[in-house]
């Protein structure tokens, strides 16, 4: 299979409630679709966010640096060859955003060519259990949501975000705590809004009040300072923003990181296996990340969680759609006892709703 047309979308889904991140407040998220054909009409499809402050790109310089610096590079290369399609951008620097979709791109045109989704391939099963993201807000609202959110989807973890202070923080804690009872795992993601000094102690803090996993309390690197980290926190220490890549993984496994992060929206699929399968080898155990996924998104990259053969430290987190009030797929995935079904269709493309796409273009 060659590539032999493209297409490039944008559009923007609004949030129901306005969503307080580590990096701004936000109402809605901006999304490119990249579509591809191949010479024998396949075709494969991907879904990444746009958001200049987080992945660097705008849709303009998105557009830009697909049309002139990657696409070009895949011209007469066998996209039915994974490999074939990296060696394709062994010499491009950086560019992740669009590295990612193009490489989640092709992974949909080869289940598509083969006949069989990418999760049958890989020997996974079709119900994926999930966690959910109680974002930052007053910790009686952190507990509202929390509890609303498992009594109606029998979702059964949590992911609190954290750094609105030590105090706080605790606070959310016991008052998610009480409102969801204690069947349910939670964790905190503190967005590294903490110093390093006297960070342990908020790990030991929050460890004693139930939270089973901690998601960057601090400033995270490869380094003598996280050896030290890692060898005292008393629960596991899930590394995300700093492990983007195979080679940030391999460094941070060095220093004896027990739980990294994985994330194929952020760094397409094929880095994302290469990430878990040195995470395998080393009992090292992973966390499949959501990165803003819409529905669409979310029916490819939960693919990936097929292909693990790392224990997981935590459910993966592709829930997020649910906060979106607008979707461009025909229909919305079920969260349903704390699982989504992935469709046994392999043609993803079909899934998705063009009315909606051209109704909420940028």
């Amino acid at each position: 299979m060659k590539l032999a047309d493209w297409s490039l979308h944008f559009y923007r889904l609004p949030y129901r409630r306005a969503v307080t991140w580590a990096y701004a407040a936000e109402s809605w998220s901006d999304y490119a679709l990249l579509k591809l054909t191949a010479d024998d009409g396949t075709v494969g499809i991907a879904e990444g966010v746009v958001k200049p402050a987080r992945t660097g790109f705008s849709p303009r310089s998105l557009a830009v640096t697909l049309e002139d610096v990657m696409l070009p590079r895949l011209r007469g290369v066998e996209l039915a060859d994974a490999a074939a399609v990296a060696r394709a951008f062994d010499w491009v620097d950086g560019n992740r955003s669009p590295r990612a979709l193009l490489d989640n791109a092709c992974w949909s045109m080869r289940a598509a060519a083969r006949g069989k989704p990418l999760w049958r391939e890989w020997g996974g099963a079709p119900e994926v259990a999930l966690s959910w993201i109680v974002t930052r807000q007053a910790p009686a609202l952190m507990a509202a949501e929390a509890a609303e959110l498992c009594a109606r989807h029998g979702l059964r973890s949590l992911k609190l975000k954290g750094g609105q202070g030590r105090d706080t923080d605790l606070r959310v804690i016991a008052e998610v705590r009480a409102a969801v009872g204690e069947g349910i795992e939670l964790s905190m993601d503190a967005n590294r809004a903490y110093p390093q000094e006297g960070i342990a102690g908020y790990l030991s803090a929050i460890a004693d009040a139930g939270v089973a996993v901690a998601e960057d309390p601090c400033t995270i690197a490869p380094d003598r300072a996280f050896e030290r980290l890692q060898r005292d926190c008393p629960i596991p220490l899930l590394v995300d923003y700093a492990c983007t890549s195979r080679d940030d993984a391999a460094l941070f496994i060095d220093r004896g990181a027990r739980s990294l992060m994985i994330k194929p929206g952020r760094t397409g699929i094929s880095e994302a296996r290469e990430i878990d399968a040195l995470c395998a080898a080393h009992g090292v155990r992973v966390s499949l990340g959501m990165y803003y996924e819409s529905a669409l998104g979310t029916l490819l990259a939960l693919q990936a969680a097929a292909g693990l053969n790392s224990p997981l430290v935590l459910p993966p987190e592709h829930s997020f759609f649910l906060i979106l009030a607008a979707q461009v797929t025909k229909q919305i995935p079920e969260i349903k006892d704390g699982k989504l079904r992935l469709p046994d269709e392999p043609r993803l493309e079909t899934m998705v709703d063009w009315k909606a796409v051209e109704r909420l273009k940028l």
